[in-house]
């Protein structure tokens, strides 16, 4: 199995034995694997099990949880699988690891774009990938995904690895928009264009650029809300920069999500529909919103004030379907350019 499935931690929610508890309690508690930072779910589940007295065990690993419910196979505990990437969804319905559970009330509530055309997997939040400036020495407000690989920015580009999900999300949107040809000359300028190996997450690109090594930076729009309001260690950091919402040509922002999916063999599969009811109910969107940051699925969701004032969120339409389709291709093209070797 993948050695990153040693990394699995069972979070202080689980019972002292996970997976003997996990199928012993049945209807009063739901299992969920999950990819996401505990910090950020663990209001939204705790709220969730105070609104409705079911208790929610949590098994976190950034990488390897597909692989793990596919080889547990129908003794798997995993109820739903709650990760941080369209692609990853989209891989585990692949590997028939899934079952359909959106129901009318959850597609009501989530736009099309934002869940499976055969009910899979259902959007939670969404998760705009934009740019950070200088406030100091970027004026420029009108940017294009397309522009960062200017020669402008020769320099003044810093990222995290090239390979990490959010950034080839970001590429394949390009890549189904632009054709392969386009998108690794574009991978290519924009590498030139970096002021070190991509490196860190996105709070560093951050740090980066208030230290003045580079101007121009991606990442997403929920860590600089967390930085400004949660991380007095890094406030700094978020104060020295803007947020720019970039568009692709003819195009808007390139959004991802965070999401869910029921596992093909759950065992507690009520619990697990009635949490994927709540996690797109007014309450939990709002907590999503104010708690993390991130913008709701659920567009009459007011946005959490820093998230505001980033100004209205205009989506691209590339569809997610098409972007998960493409990411790996968008993977090897970062290989191919060396773009994790830096300028």
């Amino acid at each position: 199995m993948n050695r990153s499935l040693a990394a699995i931690c069972l979070l202080a929610a689980s019972a002292p034995n996970f997976l003997q508890s996990a199928q012993a309690q049945q209807g009063g508690s739901v299992n969920i694997y999950t990819a996401r930072e505990p910090a950020l779910i663990r209001p939204v589940i705790e709220q969730f099990s105070k609104e409705t007295g079911i208790k929610v065990n949590l098994v976190f690993a950034q990488n390897g949880l597909e692989e793990r419910i596919r080889a547990e196979g129908q003794n798997s505990p995993a109820d739903i699988l709650l990760t941080v990437d369209v692609s990853k969804l989209a891989e585990a319905s692949a590997m028939g690891i899934t079952q359909p559970f959106v129901t009318p009330a959850m597609a009501e509530a989530v736009p099309a774009p934002y869940r499976d055309p055969a009910g899979h997997w259902l959007a939670t939040t969404l998760r705009a990938r934009v740019f950070y400036v200088s406030k100091e020495r970027v004026k420029d407000t009108a940017l294009t995904y397309e522009s960062l690989a200017d020669p402008r920015w020769k320099g003044k580009v810093c990222m995290r690895d090239g390979q990490n999900a959010y950034n080839t999300s970001l590429f394949s949107a390009g890549l189904v928009r632009w054709g392969e040809a386009r998108t690794e000359a574009w991978l290519a300028g924009v590498r030139s264009n970096l002021a070190r190996r991509p490196s860190g997450g996105d709070r560093d690109v951050a740090k980066d650029i208030a230290a003045g090594l580079c101007d121009i930076g991606v990442g997403n729009t929920y860590y600089v809300g967390l930085m400004l309001n949660r991380e007095p260690e890094r406030k700094p950091w978020a104060e020295a920069i803007k947020v720019i919402q970039p568009t692709f040509e003819g195009g808007g922002t390139h959004v991802n999500i965070s999401g869910i999916a029921v596992a093909k063999h759950a065992p507690n599969k009520e619990a697990a529909l009635k949490l994927a009811s709540w996690l797109v109910s007014d309450a939990a969107q709002s907590l999503y919103a104010q708690q993390n940051f991130e913008h709701p699925v659920r567009s009459a969701i007011p946005l959490e004030t820093t998230v505001a004032g980033f100004g209205p969120l205009v989506a691209d339409t590339t569809p997610l379907t098409a972007v998960a389709a493409n990411r790996r291709k968008a993977s090897d093209l970062v290989d191919k350019v060396g773009f994790n070797n830096g300028p």
